[in-house]
Order: C-alpha cells, then sequence, then structure tokens
C-alpha cells in the first residue's frame, strides 16, 4: 500500500476499534500527500468528521503564538535576550522559593530580570514540573489565586491585565533560566506579544502569522460560519465505555474569550497546521514568497536550547518541541513540533522531509500519548 492507505488504516482502525469518535490527518512524505478524516463528531452518530473539520488543538496553539513573538523579535519590538520588565513590568523584581518543594522555606531575590528567551524557552521560573509531586507549592498558589492549571477553559480566565497581576503574585519556583517547567511560559508569552503589539493577541496573531500563511479557520473561537465544521470534544471513555461532553460546539469556543491563551486556545485545522509547517521547513516564507520568519529566526526557534524535558529525547526550542536525539523507527533528532492534551499532534522531521499533523475530538487521558498517536507517528515517520 501507499502512504495514504497505510496512514487511513491506522487511523480509521483505531476509530472504527472506539478508539477516538473522529479524526482528521494531514501527512507530507517523499512527495506524497495523505489527507483524509475517519469517524464521527458524535460517538455513533451520523455526522462525519471531515478534512476540513476544525479542531481544538489546546498546547499544539504554542509553537504558532511563539512565531507571532518571533516576528516582533525580527522586527526590532522585542530582543530575545531583553528583560520582560518595560513590557511586563509586573514581573521585575521578582521572588524566589528558596525550596521549591516547600513555600515555608521563604523566597530569595531573583538573581536576574526574565528575559523574552526565558519566556520562549519555559525557563522563566514558573509552570508545570512532571517530576515533582502534584501539585507543587507554585501550582497551588496559582490556583489560590484563581488561575488553576488544567485542561483548557478558555472563558474561565480573567482579562490580560487581571491574569498578569494574579501571577505575578505568586513566588518564582526556579530562578529565571535554571528549569524547563511546562505551559505557564505559553500564557505569559501572549500577553508579551500583545502588549509589544500595543493590540489584542488574536490581532497580532493574525497579522504576523495566520493571515500571511493563510491559515484562515485558525483562532481563538469558531465563527458562525464555520459552525458546521466544529463539533463537541470529548472525555476518554470510561470503564462502562461511555464518554461525556467536554465542550459542547456551542460551548468555550463559541467567543473570543477575555484571556485568549498562547499556551491552549486556538481551533484550528489539518491544513492550516500543514501550511504553518511548510512555512517553517521553508525558512519561513510561504510558497508565494511572502516572509513571515527570518531564515536565522526559524533555525533558532527549531534549535533545542532547553536541554532535556523528558526521558524520551524530548526537548525545547523557541516556543515548540524540538526532539533532542532519534526515535528509534521514527522522527530524527532536529524534529519540531508538539502535541495537546485536547487531542492534536503536529511534527516535522527535517531530515526526512516528513509533515504529519493528526487532530481529534478526544482528549487524552494521560500524558502519556494514547496508543493511536503512536501508531500514528509509526506510519508516518517510520521505515517504510
Amino acid at each position: 500500500m501507499g502512504l495514504a492507505e497505510d496512514v487511513e488504516a491506522v487511523v480509521a482502525g483505531h476509530v472504527v476499534a472506539d478508539a477516538v469518535p473522529g479524526a482528521a490527518w494531514w501527512v507530507r512524505r517523499d512527495g506524497e500527500v495523505a489527507r483524509g478524516a475517519a469517524g464521527t463528531h458524535t460517538p455513533a452518530g451520523d455526522d462525519p468528521v471531515r478534512p476540513d473539520t476544525l479542531f481544538r488543538i489546546s498546547s499544539t496553539t504554542k509553537p504558532v503564538v511563539a512565531a507571532a513573538a518571533l516576528a516582533l523579535v525580527d522586527e526590532g519590538r522585542l530582543g530575545l535576550d531583553d528583560p520582560v520588565d518595560d513590557v511586563l513590568p509586573e514581573l521585575a523584581g521578582r521572588e524566589v522559593l528558596a525550596d521549591p518543594a516547600d513555600a515555608a522555606a521563604g523566597t530569595v531575590p531573583a538573581g536576574r530580570p526574565i528575559t523574552v528567551r526565558d519566556v520562549l524557552t519555559f525557563r522563566l521560573g514558573l509552570g508545570m514540573d512532571f517530576t515533582a509531586p502534584w501539585p507543587s507549592p507554585t501550582l497551588a498558589a496559582l490556583a489560590e489565586a484563581g488561575l488553576p492549571a488544567g485542561p483548557p477553559a478558555p472563558q474561565a480566565a480573567p482579562a490580560p491585565d487581571e491574569w498578569l497581576r494574579r501571577l505575578a503574585g505568586v513566588p518564582l519556583a526556579y530562578q529565571p533560566g535554571e528549569r524547563w517547567l511546562y505551559h505557564t511560559g505559553a500564557s505569559v508569552l501572549g500577553v508579551l506579544v500583545a502588549r509589544a503589539a500595543g493590540r489584542p493577541l488574536p490581532e497580532v496573531l493574525t497579522e504576523r502569522v495566520l493571515a500571511p500563511i493563510g491559515m484562515r479557520d485558525t483562532g481563538f473561537a469558531v465563527p458562525e460560519h464555520a459552525r458546521d465544521r466544529f463539533g463537541p470534544h470529548w472525555t476518554p471513555p470510561g470503564e462502562d465505555g461511555s464518554r461525556e461532553v467536554y465542550d459542547p460546539a456551542d460551548g468555550q469556543w463559541a467567543r473570543l474569550p477575555a484571556f485568549p491563551d498562547g499556551g491552549d486556545g486556538l481551533v484550528s485545522t489539518v491544513d492550516d497546521l500543514a501550511a504553518f509547517a511548510a512555512v517553517l521547513a521553508a525558512g519561513g516564507r510561504t510558497p508565494e514568497g511572502t516572509r513571515v520568519l527570518a531564515a536565522e529566526t526559524v533555525r533558532a526557534m527549531t534549535t533545542e536550547q532547553a536541554g532535556a524535558v523528558d526521558d524520551e529525547g524530548g526537548g525545547w526550542g523557541l516556543g515548540i518541541g524540538v526532539r533532542r536525539t532519534d526515535e528509534p523507527g521514527g522522527r530524527h533528532a532536529g524534529s519540531h513540533g508538539w502535541d495537546g492534551g485536547l487531542g492534536s499532534s503536529w511534527w516535522s522531521d527535517p531530515v526526512t522531509g516528513t509533515t504529519a499533523v493528526l487532530l481529534t475530538n478526544q482528549m487524552w487521558s494521560s500524558p502519556q500519548p494514547p496508543a493511536l498517536f503512536a501508531d500514528f507517528w509509526a506510519v508516518a515517520f517510520g521505515p517504510r
């Protein structure tokens, strides 16, 4: 079989086995493109998912918003090694926990300011530490301030200024630049982008990234005219095999949120994410010749900068996941992209020139990818 048949067999097989209600995919390898969809918006329903269906992409949002920040770096509005103090004064003069595991141990002054690079590389000192007991003291303090960690809930967060005010009331867990901690940096980055550009994040993102690339279906809310391509989102099956609606079609993504979250707030399609991937693969230029990012900026973005982020060869560049090592039988070192806990994945392998996008309408049950995703990556990136 060819690539298209192999990919469809894998994804459709998981749909038939009721692993997810519906999924769409886009894979390019060796000049061949596999694009398709399987399943339905509603389990056992008659509302088919299509290749142009819009999905909640959760953390796959992160690289897209990072590209907007880096466009501002290219323009000179932000400097990678500049302190964020002038743009985000709430984060100036930080205090840091003397012991990240014990809030009662007190705090010490930050050794230096938080920089733009710290925010992009998730080393600003706040975020999820997957190696520590849950919740860490800082995550508990953020939850008490009304900023809990958890699955995306766009309508739950306050507006950016209030969000940042609450965040600034929590001491850092680590010194700036010391340690990679997940997610919070992307949310801060969205506020940084908006303030540096002097306009709301959705407008800046559209101007700097979405419109130039032609990502017409990507945004922080689903417009009325596209609702027929958008469905509910589901929890994984329970012990009895039944699912619950995590978010209905007219739910939290039906209108713009007060806080457009640069970490997990976007909806998108497989075509839009494939177009984004193609621009990075082309050194920041669209097929029509529009320059979105400088070639050297793309190289920096997709170069690992934060050290190991897991025990499986994962690393982090400027707002994007970057593999540090070859994956046995799969992605090579330098592959870049990211996954989302609501059931999304995009990765590109520069060694083979392969790009693979998989979007589903069911959240993951844990940080470990479900078998569908592992099998999809194997057929997309593995030996042929």
